[in-house]
C-alpha cells in the first residue's frame, strides 16, 4: 500500500485534466521525491503495461522529469483510455505552470495541451437505441 502524506503543510501545484467524460485533477510536488499514484494506488498497477506507461510517462519524459517528483491523481468517469488521456494533459498544464517558458514550447509542439473536444453523442429519443441509429421501416 502507498503511504499516505499526513497533513503537512506540503506546497504543490493543482492542475485538471480532461478527456472524453473523464476528470483528472493533478497535485504535483516539485520539492519531493516519490512516485506517481492514482487514486490511492500506484500508477503502474492502475495502468499497467509498456504502452500505457510510454502514454502517462510522455510529458516527464519530455521535460525530463521522469521519476524526480511525486505526483498524485485523482480520476475519476470514462473508460481507462479516457482517464489515460486525461492523467496525461493534467500532468502537462502542471509542468506548465511549474516553469512556463521552458516546458509549454516542448509540450504544445507534442499536443500534449491541447484539449480533445471528441466526446459520447447523446441518444436521441425515437432513434431506435443508438444515437444515430434508424429505425427499422415497417415492410409493405
Amino acid at each position: 500500500m502507498v503511504k499516505k502524506i499526513k497533513n503537512k503543510k506540503v506546497d504543490y501545484i493543482y492542475a485538471l485534466g480532461r478527456r472524453r467524460r473523464a476528470s483528472a485533477r493533478i497535485r504535483f510536488y516539485p520539492k519531493t521525491k516519490g512516485e506517481m499514484i492514482v487514486n490511492d494506488m500506484p500508477v503502474y498497477e492502475y495502468f499497467p503495461g509498456p504502452v500505457l506507461k510510454k502514454i502517462y510517462l510522455q510529458p516527464l519524459s519530455l521535460c525530463s522529469l521522469e521519476g524526480k517528483n511525486l505526483i498524485t491523481v485523482k480520476v475519476v468517469g470514462s473508460g481507462k483510455m479516457g482517464q489515460l488521456g486525461a492523467v496525461t494533459q493534467g500532468i502537462s498544464r502542471a509542468l506548465v505552470k511549474l516553469d512556463k517558458e521552458k516546458y509549454r514550447p516542448i509540450l504544445k509542439k507534442n499536443g500534449l495541451l491541447t484539449r480533445d473536444p471528441r466526446e459520447k453523442e447523446r441518444r436521441k429519443a425515437g432513434m431506435g437505441g443508438k444515437a444515430r441509429r434508424k429505425k427499422q421501416s415497417p415492410r409493405r
